[in-house]
């Protein structure tokens, strides 16, 4: 679970906004359970799309006060034999905006005999968003790469944001119970939740609460409750770095293009913890040249973003030995390319009002020491986000916040062999509490995709049955080969 959209697609994502409706929280809003949906109007799209709004008590428990509208796009299904339980869709972060997704679900084959159903998250999106200004732009390109967790950056953030948001209510227990009036609202007895990284939280968060409401669960890149976000981020991070290590050992044309590759990265942290290198690299919006400093931190945070996705993962052999021999103009755009699309994509008040009292609550400073000592991350990045919590308002969550989720709603769970940060590990861990669910590890980083996974969802969300998926199709997924020179993918 990550401060988690897809890198090297930030202007894409961005660009599927522009349906949305305008944010509003006011307390002179629209009536709590009011809902306003429309054609959404939009040129080259079908006429049957549906935005608008639900509207919702900031504070649920008070039913009073200031309301929010929760922004909503409806994909109604393309078939005349239309399923009655639509797809709800739960989005990464935490602060990703699912109405954002629109256009590229428009295509997906689930949405051929069922509706598409996608909420901004309260926090996110056009839901009354909770953006802060973080580091980074294209007149600061050196900020996409500096520390974001301090309170530097979140105090201001705070003082702004309670104007407009008490940032007690933005958790996500109290998301989830509004997905659930939304589900009544728009009529539908039973849903099927499907999330990513921090969606699937999310997801298990709603299925412990509503469990009556939902038919079957997908959770690709899963994030449980024992997951204390980000207290297992530089673990994670090298057990992916080590095994991607020990796979370039293993193939023939990677080790011998690369054959000290783990010394050599050994060298350069070494090295950029007592001297940040300065890299000229063509400016990411303007193709100037703009000059950047990669310290140790820096490098380290751009390594394990670069690692969620493929293709991207399968360069990284070729950075390090290229950043060893002082070229670091790949890796620096990478790494600005990946983190510029995280802080464009993602409401970060919403992450830490979210995160701060339901994980960071739950970690001990003791335990800090045994989860990043030798790792190429260490301690800066949870250290800095306890940091930026102490600072912050924490709602308050249910006291059995921290147990494990488990009831019956038949749910696949799948996980991908060189995640970063939310590896099998942590599937198992859910699965271990869901009796009714199968999960399936399968070659691949952050968020599994490919054919043979859609044939498994497809088994799954058909019959809603465990016993239904057939997952042998596993065994021939190969990933792409390391990527040894230029040009050679």
């Amino acid at each position: 679970m990550r401060e988690t959209l897809p890198t090297r697609r930030p202007l894409l994502l961005a660009a599927l906004a522009f349906f949305a409706v305008t944010p509003t929280a006011s307390f002179a809003q629209n009536q709590a359970g009011e809902l306003k949906l429309e054609p959404c109007g939009l040129p080259g799209q079908p006429k049957n799309w549906r935005c608008g709004t639900y509207t919702v008590n900031e504070n649920r428990a008070a039913r009073a006060g200031r309301t929010i509208d929760l922004n909503i796009v409806v994909l109604p299904a393309k078939s005349e034999d239309r399923r009655p339980d639509p797809i709800f869709f739960l989005s990464g972060g935490p602060g990703g905006a699912a109405t954002r997704t629109a256009r590229g679900r428009s295509f997906g084959w689930y949405g051929v005999d069922r509706d598409i159903v996608l909420v901004d998250q309260r926090g996110t999106g056009r839901s009354n968003p909770l953006f802060c200004d973080t580091p980074g732009s294209d007149e600061d390109v050196q900020g996409y790469l500096d520390p974001l967790f301090t309170p530097d950056v979140f105090e201001p953030c705070r003082e702004r944001l309670e104007h407009v948001a008490d940032l007690t209510q933005y958790t996500t227990p109290i998301a989830m119970d509004d997905l659930n009036e939304v589900r009544a609202a728009l009529g539908y007895d039973v849903i099927n939740l499907w999330g990513g990284s921090y969606g699937t939280r999310a997801a298990l968060v709603y299925m412990r609460r509503h469990p009556e409401t939902v038919r079957a669960a997908i959770l690709n890149g899963v994030a449980p409750i024992a997951f204390r976000n980000p207290l297992y981020h530089a673990w994670e991070a090298q057990r992916a770095l080590e095994k991607t290590f020990g796979e370039c050992e293993a193939d023939d044309a990677c080790s011998a293009a690369f054959p000290d590759l783990r010394e050599e990265f050994r060298q350069l942290i070494a090295s950029l913890e007592d001297e940040p290198a300065t890299v000229t690299i063509p400016h990411p919006a303007t193709n100037e040249p703009v000059s950047v400093r990669l310290t140790r931190y820096a490098f380290a945070e751009a390594l394990r973003t670069t690692m969620y996705y493929l293709p991207a993962a399968r360069d990284v052999p070729l950075l390090i030995h290229r950043a060893y021999n002082g070229d670091f103009d790949v890796f620096a755009r990478e790494g600005i390319a990946s983190n510029r699309g995280i802080v464009e994509s993602l409401a970060f008040g919403m992450l830490l009002s979210v995160t701060c009292p339901e994980d960071l609550a739950r970690i001990d400073p003791a335990e800090i020491p045994a989860l990043t000592a030798g790792t190429f991350l260490g301690d800066d990045r949870v250290r800095n986000q306890l940091a930026a919590c102490s600072i912050w308002p924490n709602g308050a969550v249910p006291a059995d916040y921290g147990d494990p989720v488990s009831v019956e709603t038949p749910t696949l769970l799948l996980s991908g062999t060189l995640d970063p940060v939310t590896s099998p590990r942590w599937g198992a861990e859910a699965a271990g509490q869901l009796p009714n669910s199968v999960h399936i590890v399968v070659p691949g980083a952050h968020g599994v995709r490919g054919g043979c996974v859609t044939g498994i969802i497809q088994q799954f969300l058909a019959s809603a049955s465990t016993d239904a998926v057939d997952a042998s199709c596993v065994e021939s997924v190969r990933l792409a080969p390391f990527r040894t020179e230029e040009g050679n993918r």
